[in-house]
C-alpha cells in the first residue's frame, strides 16, 4: 500500500505521500504527529482485515515498511491483537515509545522482528534505528538487527538477508 497524500511540515507544507506529518527534523520523543500515526495504523488494520476476509490468517502476514512505512509497521504490528508472522522494519524507528507498554499486544510479544538501517542514513539517523532495536530487545522482543554500509536506501546484501528471514518466518508460520 501507498501512504496517503498529506502536507508535511518539515517540507514546507508540501503535499506528498506520507504516513504521518513530520513537524521537526530532530525526531525527539513525544514530537511525533500522534494522530497521523494512529490514523495510518487504523488504515493498516483495515488492510489486514481485508486479507483475513480473503482467507489469509494473521499468522501468515508480515507487516513490512521502509522509512515512515517501517515506523507504521512497527507501531501497528506491536499493537495488533492477533499473532502476526513477522514485522520487517527498514531504516526507521519506533514512534510513541511512551505508550508501548500500555498498548502492546500480548499476541505479538514474541513476533519475529527484522530491523535494518544504513549506517550513513542522512534522513533517519542510524542511531535512532539502533536505539529502537536496543529498546525492543530490552523489552524481550525478538529483534534481529542488521546494519549496512548504506544511506537511506535498501542495498543488495540487505535484500538477501530479508529474503532469508522471510523464508524462515513463513516456514514456521
Amino acid at each position: 500500500p501507498h501512504a496517503p497524500m498529506r502536507a508535511v511540515t518539515i517540507n514546507g507544507g508540501f503535499v506528498m505521500r506520507a504516513w504521518y506529518d513530520i513537524v521537526s527534523p530532530d525526531f525527539a520523543p513525544g514530537r511525533e504527529e500522534v494522530e497521523g500515526v494512529r490514523e495510518s495504523a487504523r488504515q493498516i488494520e483495515v488492510l489486514i482485515a481485508q486479507e483475513n476476509a480473503r482467507g489469509i490468517p494473521d499468522a501468515r502476514i508480515i507487516l513490512a515498511g521502509f522509512s515512515q512505512g517501517g515506523v507504521i509497521a512497527l507501531h501497528t504490528g506491536l499493537r495488533h491483537p492477533q499473532r502476526l508472522a513477522g514485522i520487517l522494519a527498514l531504516s526507521c524507528y519506533l514512534p510513541m515509545t511512551e505508550t508501548l507498554a500500555a498498548e502492546a499486544s500480548a499476541a505479538n510479544r514474541d513476533v519475529p522482528i527484522f530491523m535494518a538501517h544504513g549506517q550513513n542514513d542522512a534522513v533517519i539517523p542510524y542511531d535512532m534505528g539502533k536505539r529502537t532495536a536496543k529498546l525492543l530487545k530490552a523489552e524481550k522482543y525478538l529483534v534481529q538487527w542488521h546494519s549496512y554500509a548504506a544511506e537511506h536506501t535498501v542495498c543488495l546484501e540487505e535484500l538477501q538477508d530479508i529474503e532469508t528471514w522471510v523464508h524462515q518466518v513463513l516456514a514456521s508460520a
